[in-house]
């Protein structure tokens, strides 16, 4: 439920794209948004930092864009959030506590090797997004844009998940309680 809740307000941005312009969808947006941190607050009593984060980076930039007449802010906040995210989690883990463990730790006991690297990669693949969305957002056209970063980023963090997901778990402890053929 709180997945399906966390892409309302991408797909709100899309649809009203689409058939509207940029800047009524990221009116939407913004207000999708609030609505979104909203709801999470009232189900899970809760908001995590990097929803609240994107909400802050959404309505500052969403704000620019709409009152400044100008899609350039919009675009510059996909590259701003990834690279918060790659500094956030690059900072975290040099001061010895990785985000990402925090995250995921409670769940699941990995050697610290290991969650270096997944910090490490995903460091690299925030880096990666943001980079690239400066060379999409300011190199090809505003419909190019919005498939990729409704699509595309969506896209690969989903890809990059997964891959997390299968390096983890050749780490994960093995259950070794099965019935024995005797009993």
């Amino acid at each position: 439920m709180k997945q399906l809740l966390d892409f309302i307000p991408l797909i709100i941005f899309f649809a009203l794209y689409k058939l509207q312009d940029i800047y009524v969808a990221t009116g939407a947006l913004i207000i999708a948004s609030a609505i979104q941190i909203a709801i999470t607050y009232v189900i899970y009593k809760k908001v995590e930092k990097m929803q609240l984060i994107t909400f802050l980076m959404v309505a500052i930039f969403g704000g620019m864009t709409i009152f400044l007449h100008d899609d350039n802010f919009i675009k510059w906040k996909v590259t701003i959030i990834y690279t918060l995210f790659a500094f956030g989690l690059a900072i975290s883990h040099l001061m010895g506590k990785s985000a990402i463990k925090g995250m995921l730790g409670k769940e699941m006991s990995l050697p610290e090797r290991v969650w270096a690297k997944i910090t490490w990669a995903w460091v690299i693949f925030f880096s990666l997004c943001a980079g690239l969305n400066i060379y999409v957002a300011f190199q090809l056209p505003l419909d190019v844009w919005v498939n990729f970063k409704v699509f595309g980023l969506l896209a690969a963090t989903f890809g990059f998940t997964l891959l997390t997901g299968i390096y983890i778990y050749k780490y994960l402890p093995k259950d070794d309680n099965k019935a024995s053929p005797s009993e």
